[in-house]
């Protein structure tokens, strides 16, 4: 689909095998799609007009949530969904925008920070904003209040935390409860066969306080794919971003790397697809944040999630 500037975006796209979840994050907003599409490499991997690519696929197929961050790219890619939204003027109501601010966690700062989030995205309200990662000031009432306050005043939509472990998000929750204030609705967590940060302990607290599980890296940045097990691809997210060398690069993920290939050898299946879809099919996972470079990025995801096989997840997890 190409737009032309200043053409609405049509309804979503229904998919035949796209089954909707029922999760809202508030009631003027649709609920999350089980695949949403992440921002990361919107102008650091990718130029805008790819971005835009990927974001009218997005629209087409059926997903109703675009993810980014203020340190994507230092605040590149909300430029560049910013502009997307300017252009493409997506009809009220049909998509959840979230995006991410850093710490420090006062007051001051937050207000700061998302007072830069919106101009860069172009919008008043801001659909989903997340804590980044864990910080102390995370913990506190000040920065708790200060979230409520945004969304009091209509400058928010609903809070989320990222990159939060199952005793630290209980006890931001907890103290949300005790001073009345508006609770997050959302976890962000990498989640993939080679590194698991949501577990049966953060997966209960989340059911039971109604937050949404949204996983990220399905395949690992790319690690999963197998294209690094000849030393780091030249171009790749790993190449690009080395931060996420150290991550991977070490016994647990290999051994899991290893099982997986040996699967797909087997299956005739790409290791790309077993690690999508087993991705999709974690028990109480809301929604799986899926980047890339192309649309067909976008195909594939959607192949993984109509592959829904418990015996051969059970195989991948195996050790």
């Amino acid at each position: 689909m190409r737009m032309r500037h200043g053409e609405r975006l049509p309804p979503p796209a229904r998919i035949t095998l796209f089954l909707m979840s029922t999760f809202h994050l508030h009631p003027s907003l649709p609920p999350i799609s089980p695949i949403c599409l992440g921002g990361s490499t919107f102008g650091r991997e990718i130029p805008q007009d790819a971005c835009f690519a990927l974001m009218d696929g997005a629209v087409e197929r059926g997903i109703t949530l675009i993810d980014t961050a203020a340190m994507y790219g230092a605040g590149v890619s909300e430029k560049i969904v910013g502009a997307w939204l300017a252009s493409r003027r997506p009809a009220p109501g049909s998509l959840n925008i979230a995006t991410k601010i850093y710490p420090p966690f006062t007051a001051a700062a937050i207000d700061s920070a998302v007072a830069g989030c919106a101009q860069r995205l172009g919008v008043e309200t801001i659909d989903l904003l997340y804590f980044h990662k864990w910080d102390a000031g995370a913990e506190t009432a000040e920065a708790l209040r200060a979230l409520d306050g945004l969304v009091r005043s209509g400058r928010v939509r609903a809070l989320g935390v990222s990159n939060f472990t199952a005793a630290q998000l209980r006890f931001v929750l907890t103290v949300q409860a005790q001073l009345g204030l508006t609770p997050f609705r959302a976890l962000q967590n990498v989640n993939n066969l080679a590194v698991h940060e949501v577990d049966a302990a953060l997966t209960a607290l989340c059911a039971a306080h109604g937050v949404a599980i949204i996983t990220y890296s399905p395949i690992g940045a790319g690690y999963l794919t197998g294209k690094h097990r000849g030393g780091v691809a030249p171009g790749s997210r790993f190449d690009v971003a080395p931060g996420h060398q150290p991550i991977y690069f070490k016994p647990g993920p290999e051994r899991r790397l290893a099982k997986l290939a040996a699967v797909a050898e087997r299956t005739g299946k790409t290791m790309a697809h077993l690690a999508l879809a087993w991705a999709m099919h974690r028990p109480g996972v809301t929604s799986v944040l899926v980047g890339g470079r192309t649309p067909v990025h976008l195909d594939q995801a959607f192949t993984a999630l109509a592959h829904n096989d418990p015996a051969l997840f059970a195989e991948l997890e195996a050790d």
